[in-house]
């Protein structure tokens, strides 16, 4: 039994750091569902006013005819697709990259994020505006697409738009996900903790939530409206702690001055939060249109410093810095005791990948294909 006297030098430290910790967690739960209150509260009485803009909507033709941001070239091979476009098979992979085939759900596009090295730039001309396609069609798309697929797949929603851009239209398209057993919807987001009150407030278990999160060095640099990478992390652990296979996309990956120090203080704070179930790491690329409309907008194009050879898939850093970098990840990541089968390089050269001794799925995705489709 402890003495009175010396309770005091025991308990109280503990206590506080715990209760400051639950605490916290609770007033971000709390943030993030009132966050998701305000924004049906505010929808519901755009309805009841009719005062709903409709080209906050398009066509599903709008969405379907585009090409996907990243490709610089024409296939006439006829993609396969459901829902007039809105559910369609990416294939175009250059033969020298280590990608393949993935299917994109394209419930929206563009970002009001709007980050200086956005691949979306060369989609509409330059356009970051978002739009958004009705839920009616959407969902239509993947009732036949669910009809259709007989493998389990994955679902990605954040390739041609931020998917937590819109809570209340994602929860819907979430929702539908939850009618069937077999594939699952991937979100990817920038956003914080108040766009998650619909994943919390009800729990999902065909939904796979992924965060972009760059260092925040970098993210002060080049992505200034997006939520700070800390807030990025605390909205991945609220739903990680609610039981979703959470996912970190650390993308691209900027040899700024004194990097290492920088990504290794990320990859703390990641890891003092929670365990990815997986983790996606990529370097700096740069497609001709995307670098052409991003030096239009006249924002800052310092980012474009770092590239210094051609690929498939655009400009890219020199193979040897891309091989340092992936290698101090990989080996920081082994040190902090983490699986490395699942920490995939996206958007990668074969040679990469086989400098690095690391073995892939050849003809399809390594993020989003049938490989990932597990937490690990």
């Amino acid at each position: 039994m402890f003495s009175s006297d010396r309770e005091p030098e025991i308990f109280p430290t503990l206590t506080n750091a715990a209760t400051s910790n639950i605490e916290e967690h609770v007033k971000n739960r709390s943030a993030a569902l009132k966050a998701w209150d305000t924004i049906r509260r505010k929808r519901r009485e755009a309805a009841v006013n009719k005062v709903k803009r409709l080209e906050e909507f398009v066509a599903p033709r709008s969405v379907s005819t585009l090409l996907h941001p990243e490709i610089s070239f024409h296939d006439e091979t006829k993609e396969e697709s459901f829902g007039k476009g809105l559910v369609k098979l990416f294939h175009k992979t250059p033969g020298d990259i280590v990608c393949g085939k993935f299917w994109e759900l394209r419930w929206a596009f563009g970002c009001p994020l709007d980050c200086n090295y956005c691949y979306l730039r060369g989609t509409m001309r330059g356009r970051m505006k978002p739009s958004f396609v009705k839920t009616e069609y959407v969902t239509a798309a993947l009732d036949e697409a669910f009809g259709n697929i007989k493998t389990p797949s994955l679902f990605n929603s954040g390739e041609l738009s931020d998917s937590l851009m819109n809570p209340l239209l994602m929860a819907k398209v979430a929702d539908r996900f939850e009618a069937q057993d077999k594939h699952k919807l991937v979100t990817l987001s920038k956003f914080g903790p108040t766009a998650v009150g619909f994943l919390l407030e009800t729990p999902r278990k065909q939904t796979i939530c992924a965060w972009s999160i760059n260092a925040p060095e970098v993210a002060g640099k080049w992505e200034k409206a997006a939520a700070h990478p800390q807030k990025r992390i605390e909205a991945a652990t609220l739903v990680y702690e609610a039981g979703y296979d959470t996912r970190v996309r650390i993308d691209p990956i900027f040899p700024i001055k004194d990097w290492k120090l920088h990504y290794g203080n990320l990859l703390d704070m990641i890891f003092d939060a929670f365990q990815p179930n997986r983790i996606i790491l990529g370097t700096p690329r740069g497609l001709w249109k995307t670098i052409k409309y991003a030096h239009d907008s006249g924002i800052d194009m310092t980012w474009t410093d770092y590239f210094m050879e051609d690929s498939g898939w655009g400009k890219k850093l020199g193979f040897e810095q891309r091989k340092e970098i992936y290698s101090w990840f990989y080996e920081k990541l082994g040190s902090m005791g983490y699986d490395l089968s699942r920490v995939s390089m996206c958007k990668e050269t074969i040679n990469i990948w086989e400098a690095m001794h690391r073995k892939y799925a050849p003809l399809t995705c390594q993020c989003y294909g049938q490989k990932a489709f597990g937490p690990g």
